[in-house]
């Protein structure tokens, strides 16, 4: 399955593909994570807090190609995709793995994906850098197999995704 997660509109038409998901992630609702661990205890494997994100993370473990649409924002996601991203922990076990002489989280039951990020609003440098080690040190917890990271202006977004999500 792939998966498009965006924090705004696209005009992406996930019926060309019928192993193509589309969530625009601004047009739910979808709260903070409060660090309560519920899901690691109370509850595993599920959040204690029922919104939206109850339906997206399960999304996201599945996928074996996810397309992330983001602003990038000092360096990081944008609040819309940070917010979703940190809701995802229940994908994650409390157990800790050794993953190149590094301490990570246990994946529960994540299929290993390709990750491609369409970066917009950044074009410096220096923040496209601290963003860029930002994907790559998250690759390791999202169980990412490869991913490549374009920065490009937020008009080119519905092509670059379509295009993408065609491959």
């Amino acid at each position: 399955m792939k998966l498009i997660l965006s924090d705004r509109p696209l005009s992406v038409q996930p019926t060309n593909l019928a192993d193509l998901q589309y969530i625009d992630l601004s047009g739910l609702k979808i709260a903070n994570c409060v660090g309560c661990f519920g899901c690691w205890t109370k509850t595993p494997g599920s959040c204690v807090i029922r919104d939206d994100a109850t339906r997206v993370y399960p999304l996201i473990a599945k996928s074996e190609k996810i397309i992330y649409v983001s602003r990038v924002k000092y360096g990081g996601y944008d609040t819309v995709m940070k917010t979703m991203l940190e809701r995802a922990i229940p994908i994650q076990q409390a157990f800790i793995r050794l993953v190149d002489g590094e301490t990570h989280h246990v994946q529960r039951e994540v299929m290993p994906k390709d990750a491609v990020i369409f970066a917009y609003g950044c074009n410096d440098k220096d923040e496209q850098e601290l963003f860029s080690r930002l994907v790559a040190r998250n690759a390791k917890n999202m169980c990412f197999k490869s991913w490549d990271i374009h920065f490009c202006d937020e008009r080119e977004l519905d092509n670059l995704v379509e295009s993408e999500a065609a491959k």
